[in-house]
């Protein structure tokens, strides 16, 4: 069974920082690109960042610059760390695996963890 367990998330004030972390079972961290998704209250969830198994990295617009994405393959583990918060950061985070293989998508989620961002 493939599991995503995120690591809690907590109350920051603004211009603070706080690191998300999310460990994946074994069989698929080394095969899927894994992401950080967001829905903040009343809001569809948005996408946040990607880093594929070859490293590389994406970032929204909103969070270019404050926000760096990592994997450590050895540990199975994917990181979110958020510089510079804002209280438009206020939300649910999710960690996503996803993988496109025969033309169908194999998506995997985390149960989510609240970030807060207020003084």
């Amino acid at each position: 069974q493939v599991q995503l367990v995120e690591s809690a998330g907590g109350l920051v004030q603004p211009g603070g920082s706080l690191r998300l972390s999310c460990a994946a079972s074994a069989s698929i961290f080394s095969t899927y690109s894994m992401g950080w998704y967001r829905q903040a209250p009343g809001k569809q969830r948005e996408w946040v960042a990607t880093i594929t198994t070859g490293g590389n990295t994406n970032y929204v617009g909103s969070v270019k610059g404050r926000f760096t994405i990592s994997r450590d393959n050895a540990k199975n583990t994917v990181y979110l760390q958020m510089n510079s918060l804002k209280p438009e950061d206020t939300a649910v985070y999710y960690c996503n695996a996803a993988q496109i293989k025969n033309g169908l998508l194999n998506n995997y989620w985390g149960q989510g963890t609240q970030v807060t961002v207020s003084s």
